[in-house]
């Protein structure tokens, strides 16, 4: 391909191409202008290898990995670059980590908007680089139109356990509290209502965030007293209640008067008949606290905008025989088994 293609193909269509997963000539503009730009801090000389180096003082680090193919792309409170980069750095804060850098894969198909794509990689930058935690390497692949839908992203995260955090199913016990950072919902009901197509009086707005500032500031304060933390992404709080019951075989009281959530959210889910508790969730944790250091954490995650609707919904009861029960205690006082979600109610969430 001559430099006249190589520019008409970069510069007039403004679309992907397949040769940009070629591995030639179009494929290195696109890492060169359209990727690094956006996505690299810190040195910009840096060689690009097939392996970074990332240098840590750590006794435990924490690795994670998760992919991401929303659908829109884009939503009212960020977009699928947004939500990788918050997605993973919260999976690295619920095992109690510091993220200290981030891998970057795109998977796109050919035709794909570079304008849409440029969009997304600026906000990937913009995050990563407010939280300080670099993209250090990553991988680019186009395939054919239909073969994909757009763009889908994977990131892998790489941590450094905060001193004095000990988490686990086995350090969970009866009469710990159950703490969640703010509103339930918003991301999953935003996502499928911008799908439906349906308006509401007060708009809808993913709470997509990433978590690490603020979880690392609850471990530093109050250390071992935090027993547990999970971000409720699919499957919602429903999911992880569950997940935990099963895990410290301890049964799981929560009230439904003081679940926040948000009017829109809970209108939203009750049009299109869903429980709210199976609703993913993109900037919330769920902790399990010791009842003594309750009020502390609570009063942490308050004074910070990501926490700032945080609340005690429940505590965690006595041994279950069968690996633990859910149990809502509702308005009127009855009671009904919350139980794990199916799983089929809201594809590509994330």
């Amino acid at each position: 391909m001559g430099g006249g293609e190589v520019a008409m193909a970069l510069g007039d269509s403004r679309k992907i191409l397949l040769a940009h997963g070629g591995g030639g000539r179009l494929m290195s503009r696109l890492i060169q202008e359209t990727i690094l730009p956006r996505v690299r801090q810190g040195d910009a000389d840096m060689p690009l290898t097939d392996a970074a180096q990332v240098s840590v003082d750590a006794s435990a680090l924490c690795f994670t990995t998760d992919s991401y193919v929303v659908q829109p792309l884009r939503f009212p409170g960020g977009d699928i670059g947004t939500l990788a980069v918050c997605g993973t750095v919260n999976d690295l804060a619920a095992t109690g980590a510091r993220p200290v850098a981030l891998s970057l894969s795109l998977i796109l198909e050919e035709g794909f908007s570079l304008d849409i794509l440029e969009s997304i990689l600026e906000s990937i930058g913009r995050t990563a680089g407010a939280l300080g935690v670099p993209v250090v390497t990553g991988d680019t692949k186009v395939v054919e139109v239909e073969a994909a839908d757009g763009l889908f992203i994977n990131t892998a995260g790489i941590g450094v356990k905060v001193p004095g955090s000990a988490l686990g199913f086995d350090r969970i016990q009866p009469g710990d509290a159950v703490i969640v950072t703010g509103t339930l919902g918003d991301h999953g009901m935003t996502i499928l209502s911008r799908r439906k197509g349906m308006m509401f009086e007060t708009s809808l707005e993913s709470d997509c965030a990433a978590l690490s500032p603020l979880t690392c500031r609850i471990l530093e304060a109050v250390g071992e007293a935090v027993k547990f933390m999970r971000d409720p992404t699919r499957g919602g709080l429903a999911a992880v209640l569950n997940e935990i019951a099963s895990g410290s075989r301890c049964d799981i009281e929560i009230e439904e008067s003081g679940l926040p959530i948000r009017p829109a959210v809970r209108a939203a889910a009750d049009m299109l008949g869903l429980d709210v508790l199976n609703v993913a969730n993109e900037g919330k944790m769920v902790l399990i606290v010791a009842p003594e250091a309750a009020e502390q954490v609570l009063a942490i995650c308050r004074a910070d905008p990501l926490g700032h609707e945080a609340a005690q919904i429940g505590r965690i009861g006595s041994p279950g025989e069968e690996g633990g029960l859910v149990e809502l205690v509702t308005r009127v006082g009855g009671r009904r088994v919350v139980q794990m979600p199916y799983g089929r109610d809201l594809p590509r969430i994330c």
